[in-house]
């Protein structure tokens, strides 16, 4: 593809060598002249310069001193993503059942389905159109799969979940499962039942490995455009807003609320029926307190979480620790050595 219809395709404007043909995108280090590379950022502006890029997206003031092949867009990074999808289309797949597939009773599968090698879907489930169901998935009895969704090898999705449309569940996502609950009696854990349900919204995808608990009672709820990283818990009766954002080994106990684009770093635990208010950010490997609220576009960080700035203080005055301890120690001899003199006299 010529460099003119890129930008064309983009809406965009381009300086240098139009004609020049551009077949794949690649990174600024690695990229040859019939790549497409950009550059997002003062750092990747610098590289740029040494890039063997045919073609680079860039910004709106990026100094094109050398007359190259460029593309000016507002956000070469979202622009680069639109790209990809045009340049490296996802691979062709198969419609249909493939014959190993276990089909229940009152199954509905819309029209251009496709039904990977020893998936099994139980009775009354319903797949909407053009949904891809990959190998070895389970969908089980009543639940419901919308339009354009993608499931990847080994996803597991319990009985009466609602999955919406373009959702994409990538390999050993599980859907469903039973929350923890657990009463004690008697001196035994007894099981709470598990009767609620898990609706996902359109436009999720939730990574591999990743798991939404059943509601016990009511529903867990997942937000519109909301993204979840590999290895990421959703516990019972969360409700989770739209486009959130929540990265990998993150774990929300039962009942905790995050509102519409909030950012949830990795490793973040929080605890029973807390809130999340929306914009708010949580550091990476931060503690939240059952109960606790983080206000509205708040950043949080460290275990108990606190404020961002709270947070860097108390660490500037932990890396002073080393040298108040030197200090007392000198100190601790003076006093010492004045004592001495005090006995002497």
């Amino acid at each position: 593809m010529r460099v003119r219809e890129l930008a064309e395709w983009l809406g965009a404007t381009y300086e240098g060598d139009g004609e020049r043909e551009v077949t794949a995108v690649t990174t600024l280090e690695s990229a040859g002249v019939a790549d497409v590379g950009f550059a997002a950022g003062k750092k990747a502006a610098g590289l740029a310069a040494a890039s063997a890029a045919g073609c680079l997206l860039v910004a709106r003031d990026f100094p094109n001193t050398a007359g190259r092949a460029v593309i000016r867009v507002p956000d070469p990074r979202a622009a680069v993503a639109r790209l990809i999808h045009r340049l490296h289309p996802a691979p062709g797949h198969a419609r249909g059942v493939h014959p190993s597939a276990v089909v229940g009773e009152g199954v509905m599968l819309g029209e251009g389905i496709s039904i990977g090698p020893g998936s099994s879907i139980g009775a009354g489930a319903r797949i909407g159109a053009g949904t891809r169901v990959g190998p070895g998935c389970a969908i089980g009895e009543n639940a419901v799969i919308g339009e354009q969704c993608l499931l990847h090898a080994n996803v597991t999705v319990y009985g009466g979940v609602q999955v919406g449309n373009r959702v994409v569940l990538h390999s050993g996502c599980v859907l469903g499962a039973d929350g923890f609950g657990f009463v004690l009696q008697e001196g035994r854990y007894e099981k709470f039942p598990q009767i609620g349900r898990v609706e996902i919204g359109d436009d999720v995808e939730i990574g591999a490995n990743s798991c939404v608990d059943r509601a016990a009672l009511g529903v867990t709820w997942i937000g519109e455009g909301a993204k979840l990283d590999n290895m990421v818990h959703i516990g019972h009766n969360c409700r989770i807003g739209r486009h959130v954002v929540i990265a990998a080994q993150t774990g929300l106990s039962g009942g905790v609320v995050v509102e519409d684009y909030a950012v949830i770093g990795g490793q973040v635990g929080i605890g029973d029926k807390a809130r999340i208010e929306s914009g708010a950010v949580l550091g990476s490997g931060c503690g939240i307190l059952t109960n606790k609220i983080v206000r509205s576009g708040q950043v949080v960080w460290g275990t108990p979480a606190r404020p961002l700035r709270e947070y860097l203080e108390q660490l500037a005055h932990m890396g002073r620790v080393p040298e108040l301890r030197r200090q007392v120690s000198e100190l601790k001899k003076e006093v010492e050595q004045l004592l001495r003199r005090a006995e002497a006299d």
